[in-house]
Order: C-alpha cells, then structure tokens, then sequence
C-alpha cells in the first residue's frame, strides 16, 4: 500500500465532496491518497446548452485526459454524467452506494401550476417530461454548477428550477422551498457515484474494489445498458430507474420527444437470476414501439440547431 492513489475530481464543491467521500473510504481501508482538482469542459462554457457543444461525456473528458496522461490514478464522478462507453483504457473501478434518484423543483414558494409557469433546466429529460406534464408552461437553459443554478433562480423571475436531490443534499444546500417530482424517471444513474482507473492499474482497482455496492452496480448497469442501446447519452430525453426489491428488479424507462407531447415508456419486472441483458431487452421494447422514428426525429432537430 505504499502507491499514493492520485484523485483526480472536477473542482466544483458537489465534485468536490464526492471525491473526499471517496478519498475518506480509501484511506479507512489503509490507502494513502491525494486530490487533484481539475476544470471541466462543462464547467468553464456557462452559455451553450450542453448538447450544443458536441461533447458525449463533456463533465469526464478532461479527466480522462489527465488520466490517460499518467495524472491521476483515479477520478470520481457523478454517474449519471458519464458516457456509457468509457476511453479504451480506462475502466470502471467501483459504484458507491446509490443516494436519492428523485428529482425536485426548488421553486419561491406555493407555486400554482395551472397558471403559465417558467421552469429553468439545462437538461433536455427534464425539459420534455415538465412539458408533457404542463404543457403549458415554458422551460428555460438552467446551466453552471448546483451553486451557480441556486443563485441564477433567485436572480431571475422563474416559477422554479429543477435539481437532482442527491446533489443538494450532499452538500447541505437543499432550499427549505422545493418539492419531489416522484412522476418524473430520472437520468440513468442518477444519485450513484462512479470510480474509474486504468485497465493496468491493478493497486487502484484492488482498492476501489472494496468501495463498490452491488445492488447499485447492477442497477446502474441496466438503467446504462438500456441508454447506450438506445443510443441516448445526454442528447435526447431519455429516463431509465431499475430498483432491487427481493430477488427482483423492477425497471421503468421512457423517451420523450423533445417538445414533450410524444411519450414512449416501458415497466418490466425481472428476477435477478435474470438480469444480463435486461436493460437492451427493455430499451428494444421502445424502440420497437415507435422509438427508433423517435430517436431519428431528435437527432435531426438536435442537429438543425
């Protein structure tokens, strides 16, 4: 144990924190460990939706750079944000146990739905599930990290803006004025953590071993394997929740067009005997149900802009 494993994590405070969770359990189990920071991609363009600036994974690529170029020995990153194909080389090291999935619309207090509404998000899942909620009401480009999108809410004249649950309850900032979407599927991976390292790198996935929960890698695995096979990433409005209860594991997943009037969704139960290849089974039963003129119908209004 005498490596120092090198944690290489974007410098925002959510990132932050995650990677000192992670460094506080390496070292538990006798490792020692050192943080570098590093900035993003995503973090340094505030102006641009992200599917504008034609980057899969845009929040991990400067990581992986870093890592590829012998930098780090490991990063850490929000789960829901990372490609679900990884850099050749680089391979998953470790899924912490998951954290809330919800999402939640921080808002100013009472809000009545049935009156327009301006709802601020830079995601386009959330976008089009609002909007097939609320069709009338209009969503607005919600970008920066969870503390610049707290203050560009209180800035502006928003109805509210939504965020992922987990990354607010991290770092103690939850507003007392917020309320659970439990009708809306959140990311694929949302609220899990991952760890990636080097395929070689033997000491840093020994050690990140120990860091994995499996009911959460499985989990995570299907909602992933059910975006990749729909060919997703962050540009089409795609949700996916598999959840462990008994020996089972319980799937809903859902695309949406973009304007939020066209909803395809699945929800299949299976045991966890059964689990290889659930998540492509599920997101076939999509694209055989309209999803694959769906998919080809985002692109080309995603490329238009």
């Amino acid at each position: 144990m005498s490596k120092t494993i090198r944690i290489g994590t974007r410098d925002s405070e959510l990132a932050l924190w995650q990677a000192k969770t992670v460094q506080h359990q390496l070292e538990s189990h006798g490792y020692k460990t050192e943080l570098v920071a590093v900035k993003s991609t995503g973090d340094l363009i505030l102006d641009k939706p992200l599917y504008e600036l034609g980057i899969t994974g845009i929040f991990t690529k400067t990581l992986d750079v870093a890592m590829l170029k012998g930098e780090v020995d490991i990063a850490v990153h929000s789960m829901k944000d990372v490609p679900t194909a990884l850099p050749i080389g680089i391979v998953q090291a470790a899924v912490l146990e998951r954290a809330a999935t919800e999402d939640i619309l921080v808002h100013k207090g009472n809000p009545d739905y049935t009156k327009p509404c301006t709802i601020a998000t830079g995601s386009l899942r959330r976008q089009a599930q609002w909007l097939n909620r609320y069709e009338n009401h209009q969503t607005t480009d919600l970008r920066g990290n969870v503390n610049t999108r707290l203050q560009k809410l209180a800035d502006n004249d928003w109805t509210g803006a939504i965020f992922a649950k987990a990354g607010l309850d991290r770092i103690n900032i939850l507003p007392e004025n917020y309320e659970v979407l439990d009708w809306m599927i959140p990311a694929p991976a949302q609220g899990a953590m991952l760890v990636v390292a080097m395929e070689e790198d033997a000491i840093s996935l020994e050690a990140c071993a120990l860091l994995n929960h499996k009911p959460t890698a499985l989990c995570t695995y299907i909602e992933r394997e059910f975006l990749r096979t729909l060919e997703g990433g962050c540009t089409a409005p795609i949700g996916a929740l598999a959840e462990v209860i008994g020996d089972e594991i319980r799937f809903k997943g859902v695309l949406f067009s973009l304007d939020g009037k066209t909803k395809i969704e699945v929800e299949q139960v299976v045991s966890q005997a059964n689990a290889v290849g659930f998540g492509t089974d599920c997101a076939l039963e999509i694209l055989d149900n309209g999803g694959r003129e769906l998919m080809k119908a985002i692109k080309s209004n995603l490329a238009k802009k």
